[in-house]
């Protein structure tokens, strides 16, 4: 299995790419298709559009969210289209980090001019809980 740091250089080489090939403004999905085929010629096993089911205390809520890209069965992948990330949407990708319990994530918009103010990388530092019948609790950390 490759380090997840060289994963997300490989991702994160592929959506430069893309994004200087294309350019900004497209749907998201545009983007997520061609990322997820160019990472799939490269090796990678690739999830699109995962559907994730949550349990909160004691209800299961089915299809509470999808995540974007799941790249190496490790790396969530958020993609945007958007003028400018704003604080929601990195905090969006660490609460599906939380809920798949993975440590890393990469928050891409390719609706800026330029992709590199568009590319958060979000830490999860799971710290399981000292109480064993709680639930995991995680620390919020992001990075870029």
């Amino acid at each position: 299995m490759r380090p997840i740091d060289h994963v997300s250089g490989d991702v994160l080489d592929v959506a430069l790419r893309l994004h200087r090939d294309l350019g900004p403004g497209l749907l998201e999905s545009v983007y997520e298709t061609i990322l997820a085929e160019r990472l799939s010629r490269m090796g990678y096993s690739v999830e699109r559009q995962r559907v994730v089911d949550i349990e909160f205390e004691g209800v299961r809520f089915a299809a509470a969210f999808k995540a974007d890209l799941i790249v190496d069965t490790r790396l969530v992948v958020e993609i945007k289209s958007v003028e400018r990330l704003a604080a929601v949407h990195a905090k969006q990708l660490l609460t599906y980090l939380r809920l798949l319990r993975q440590p890393v994530g990469l928050l891409i918009n390719f609706g800026g001019e330029t992709l590199k103010e568009g590319v958060r990388r979000v830490v999860n530092n799971h710290s399981p809980s000292l109480c064993a019948s709680a639930p995991p609790l995680n620390q919020i950390s992001s990075g870029a």
